[in-house]
Order: structure tokens, then sequence, then C-alpha cells
């Protein structure tokens, strides 16, 4: 099973929350680095048990038989307002403003970028067909794909190919912007050429989150679907694990004695997010996340990413 290594999973890893497997399975917990993860998972189905990208996994489920299926355990979620980048002399000013432009994504159908094409889309009126995006490694040069990708109809793709990347093209004002999952390395090292899109994305954020209630998922967790045929007891059990694991990690948020995380005021940030979010926010299941699920496999249909429309239930055939 791998896992990204974040307090969610921490109990998992050190063994104070263990999986009650059926007999005969023995699981072992590897933590990696997230793209390192997915590559593996998507690229050679390493991981009989995974995290797995939200969109890619919505990708396969479409594609039919599915070579794994999900329960609905959501390990990532992030408010992706603060993840577009800019070159600073593009004179960007907002989303709308990114017509015409070019728009670096390294990963086409990363959760990231297909809730900002969508919400731009919804928020500020940005046809998702109206920039120029480039693709390419982010912080480094790459070669082909991250994992396998469909890139739909209507949209003007440029690809860069080995020899440069993202954060570069970014800083030279080769590219206009940048979706990402996490900022460019460009970013720390010419803050006076590359900033963010939102001069203050919180702000931006909690409106959103105000407006809609919707905090983004962009990673669920999947099994293997030979092994759950195998062993249909073991989804449950993985998923219980995971959620008590979760309760874990937001309860120690409040610890106070000796800060678990290396930030000053982490208890008061802990109970702002609560007055502000509700207990709930990292909740799990279908039920609790049908609206943001409903709205995401919207997105990635509009698109032209999935082989045919799913609905929510579809995508998670195992219950709960």
């Amino acid at each position: 099973m791998a896992v990204s290594d974040v307090d969610r999973h921490r109990a998992l890893l050190d063994g104070r929350v263990t999986i009650d497997a059926p007999d005969g399975v023995r699981i072992e917990v590897v933590a990696l680095p997230v793209q390192e993860m997915f590559d593996r998972l998507l690229g050679g189905h390493e991981f009989d048990i995974s995290e797995m990208p939200i969109a890619s996994y919505a990708r396969m489920v479409a594609a039919g038989d599915p070579p794994y299926l999900a329960v609905p355990i959501f390990p990532s979620r992030y408010f992706r307002h603060s993840c577009v980048f800019v070159h600073k002399g593009a004179g960007l000013r907002g989303p709308a403003d990114l017509a015409g432009r070019r728009i670096g994504v390294a990963v086409w159908d990363m959760a990231a970028a297909v809730w900002l094409r969508g919400i731009f889309r919804d928020d500020d009126g940005l046809d998702p067909r109206a920039p120029i995006y480039v693709t390419g490694g982010q912080d480094a040069p790459r070669a082909g794909e991250a994992h396998p990708q469909v890139y739909p109809d209507g949209y003007t793709l440029e690809h860069i190919g080995p020899d440069a990347c993202l954060s570069d093209l970014l800083a030279d004002g080769g590219i206009d912007a940048l979706y990402t999952a996490r900022a460019p390395r460009t970013y720390f090292s010419h803050p006076d050429r590359v900033g963010r899109l939102f001069a203050d994305p919180m702000a931006v954020e909690r409106d959103y989150f105000a407006r809609t209630g919707n905090f983004p998922i962009m990673h669920t967790l999947a099994l293997r679907s030979s092994v759950v045929a195998e062993h249909p007891a073991l989804a449950a059990a993985v998923a219980d694990a995971f959620e008590r694991s979760l309760q874990l990690a937001l309860a120690n948020l409040h610890e106070s004695a000796a800060l678990p995380v290396s930030l000053p005021w982490l208890v008061h940030h802990a109970e702002q997010t609560d007055a502000q979010f509700g207990r709930d926010l990292w909740r799990n299941g279908i039920d609790a996340n049908r609206a943001g699920l409903a709205l995401l496999l919207g997105y990635l249909a509009d698109e032209g990413l999935l082989a045919r429309p799913l609905t929510v239930d579809e995508l998670f055939p195992l219950g709960a």
C-alpha cells in the first residue's frame, strides 16, 4: 500500500492504526512522494492499494473494466487558487486575463488543473479552451508523460520536449502562467519575476468556500480490482483504518503541550479553521461529498476527459 507522507497517514505508518485485513492478507505500507507514487501506480500498477489522483481514477472508471476500484476516502484536498503562478511582467490581474495567454501545466488531468479550469470558467468567465496550454516537466526537463494522458479536442496544446522545464519558462517569460499542485522552484529563486496570480489567495479561497461549500478533492484511495474480488471485506477494512488515522491527526492539531507541527500558532490556526469551515472539513464518504464530486465529474465531462458521463455512485461501486 502506497500513501503520501502526511499527518493523516501517520498512525498507519507508525502502527498506531492497523488494518483489520482478512486472513491470508498482509499489508506493507510505504510512504512515497506524491508524483513518484502516482507515476509508479498509473505507469506500472505497482501497488495493490494506493492513493490515486481523483481525475485519473474517474477517467479509468469511465473507460470501463477499471484495474482499480476506489473507496470514498479523500486523503488530499486543497484550495487551488494559490497555485496559479505568473510571470510578473505578463500584466495578468485575474483569471479573465488568461485568455489567449500561454499557461503551463505539467500533467493535463491532474485534479489541480481540472479544478482551476472549471472554477475559472464558472466564476470568471474564462473559457477553458481560450488559453494556449504548454505541457512538460515542471522543475526539471521530462521525456514523455509523467503517466499516460489523453488530450481532448478543442484545446491548443504545445509540448516543450526533454530539454526545457515549465519553471524556467515561467521565470524567463516563455509562458505567462502555470497551473500547478506545488510552487515552482523559480517562485523561490526568482521572486522578482515569478509571483502568484492572486495577491491574497486565502481571501479568494475563503470566498469560494463561503459561496460553494466545496473543499476541492484531489486524491482518493483505490484498491486493485482483482484483490477486491478475492477479498471483498478488505475495502471496508482499509477505509475504516484511514478514517481512524485521519481522526487522530485532526485531534493532534489541537495539541499544545508539544507542538506536533513546527508552526508557532498551530492550535490557533486549527481553532480558526474549525470556526470558519466546521469540524468536518476533511469528511469522507459518498453522501457527504456528493456535491463536490458531481461538480468535478461535470468538469471532466465538459473537457472531454471521460469516455462517458459518470454519476457519483458509479465512481464508488464498493459503496460507503
